[in-house]
């Protein structure tokens, strides 16, 4: 045989061997089995997420390790590569479920620290599908094998300079769970468990019996925990959204954030939006979708800390971050979740050059023991150091209330916002004129009602826009129905700026869970 007819036959035998590892997988039954419980295999969850005809996989040919596990074990439980979302070219991961059950093992983890690290290196978002039992128990046994695999370090190294998204597809435990806790955006799927360690282990080492969906299912994580940013209903609904929100951002930390062509906001009458009653609630996501360019918003974290919206969108084309007060949810008190959930967003926005927007409608923080022993203090001052520490742009409107310290949570009074501007209808004090009434009635008062009333009265005649604006605390007063133009001409103007480099930017290297 020729050296040309030997090459031939190399190539065939690669070219083959490589289309067995991809079409076969880890099994055609095992593949079965996905499909018939309705599920998805790795290299699926892939194409779904990426363009058609992208995918450049990178490990094809990788294997346990084990002598025993080589011929059963392609790609080792991890499928990954390079590919585009809309033309940009991003870094994927998925667990394997067909190579035993996804778990990582010391081969597999090789080949994802080699792509995440690749990926950072050119500057490209990394997607990561989670669906693992964890580590191999074989590889991580023993010291050798323990020390050799320890949790994925340069996940926490990454300090945001590319984008990180998780879609959680199945039962994720160990490694793909640290993943998504230290992602910028995590969707998990309607079905599926996130945790540390599964039910099965939790009630071997404390007598505890959960089910699934008890443990770390997407409701748990939505409402109770924060960890998790979106619910999806399906696979398809996760690659979805995880397409739509990589659209809001950079590349990477040292690009601009991609702008869009204009889109007119839908037909809504925005002071309408806003009740004459001052004690009455409204939703302020109205007002979000109204100031917006039409169908372009993503809220994050829609069932977590729920008087606090935390909103992707867009005006004229440019991506905002949108902080606003929920007067729907509690009055739109700040209490511990919702400022969680407000910094991890400015965080974000932060770290991709997004600007952010603060609408405000807020009675204050909220009091109690319960909030108190919560560490409200603590959270308190995280959302207000975040604000005073973003360098991206910081626009503000004061659209009702905007009482005590959450104003300065919220870019407010005196935090130097790129402007601060506020509707007629603005209030803005240490707090409610009512509340404080209560607090200076003297106890011996005959008439209390009146009383009361007779010293909110005096108290409220001071709480308007004009005295702020007046000594230059606020620096407009603008009109309702322009409010989106006065934000679009604010955000233009900042067009200029030199875009600070991502290793100045303190909030960059902040934790992603608090």
């Amino acid at each position: 045989m020729s050296s040309t007819d030997e090459l031939r036959s190399s190539t065939s035998e690669l070219h083959d061997r490589a289309q067995r590892i991809r079409t076969e997988m880890g099994g055609a039954e095992r593949i079965d089995k996905l499909h018939e419980a309705g599920r998805w295999t790795a290299r699926e969850h892939i194409d779904a997420l990426l363009d058609p005809d992208s995918f450049r996989e990178i490990g094809t040919f990788a294997r346990s390790v084990r002598p025993e596990d080589r011929d059963s074990t392609p790609g080792d439980g991890k499928v990954g590569g390079r590919g585009t979302v809309e033309g940009r070219r991003v870094a994927i991961v998925a667990d394997d479920q067909t190579v035993k059950r996804g778990s990582t093992s010391l081969v597999g983890a090789r080949k994802m620290k080699r792509i995440f690290d690749m990926a950072v290196r050119d500057g490209v978002p990394l997607v990561f599908v989670g669906e693992t039992g964890g580590a191999r128990v074989p590889d991580i046994m023993g010291g050798e094998g323990f020390t050799e695999m320890p949790p994925p370090a340069y996940i926490g190294r990454r300090r945001r300079r590319v984008p990180l998204v998780t879609l959680i597809v199945g039962e994720s435990f160990g490694n793909s769970s640290f993943v998504a806790a230290s992602s910028d955006l995590t969707i998990q799927v309607r079905g599926t468990c996130l945790a540390i360690t599964s039910p099965r282990v939790l009630e071997m080492a404390t007598g505890e019996d959960l089910t699934m969906d008890q443990l770390g299912g997407p409701d748990v994580h939505a409402r109770v925990t924060g960890q998790i940013d979106l619910v999806a209903e399906d696979p398809a609904h996760a690659a979805q959204l995880a397409r739509r929100f990589l659209s809001f951002l950079p590349s990477n930390a040292d690009l601009p954030a991609p702008i869009t062509a204009p889109v007119a906001p839908p037909d809504v009458d925005i002071e309408a939006l806003v009740p004459e009653n001052r004690r009455r609630a409204w939703d302020m996501r109205k007002l979000v979708h109204g100031l917006c360019d039409e169908d372009s918003t993503l809220e994050l974290q829609p069932e977590f800390g729920r008087s606090v919206v935390t909103t992707l969108g867009r005006i004229e084309g440019r991506p905002v971050g949108i902080v606003g007060s929920q007067p729907m949810q509690q009055a739109g008190v700040l209490g511990p979740d919702a400022c969680d959930k407000a910094t991890r967003f400015i965080c974000l926005c932060d770290a991709y050059g997004i600007p952010l927007i603060f609408l405000h409608d807020t009675p204050g923080f909220m009091v109690g023991s319960g909030v108190e022993h919560r560490g409200l203090l603590h959270k308190a001052m995280m959302m207000w150091q975040a604000v005073a520490l973003a360098g991206v742009p910081r626009l503000a409107v004061i659209v009702r209330k905007s009482y005590g310290v959450a104003d300065f949570a919220m870019s407010g009074v005196g935090m130097e916002s790129d402007l601060l501007c506020a509707w007629p209808s603005a209030e803005v004090s240490f707090m409610d004129p009512e509340t404080a009434a209560n607090i200076l009635l003297p106890a011996d008062t005959v008439d209390r009602a009146a009383e009361r009333t007779r010293i909110a009265s005096e108290m409220t005649a001071d709480i308007g826009p004009y005295g702020p604006a007046g000594i230059m605390r606020v620096d407009e007063i603008i009109e309702p129905a322009s409010t989106r133009a006065v934000l679009a001409a604010a955000l233009g103007d900042a067009d200029g700026r030199t875009i600070v480099p991502a290793a100045q930017r303190p909030l960059s290297t902040w934790p992603q869970s608090w």
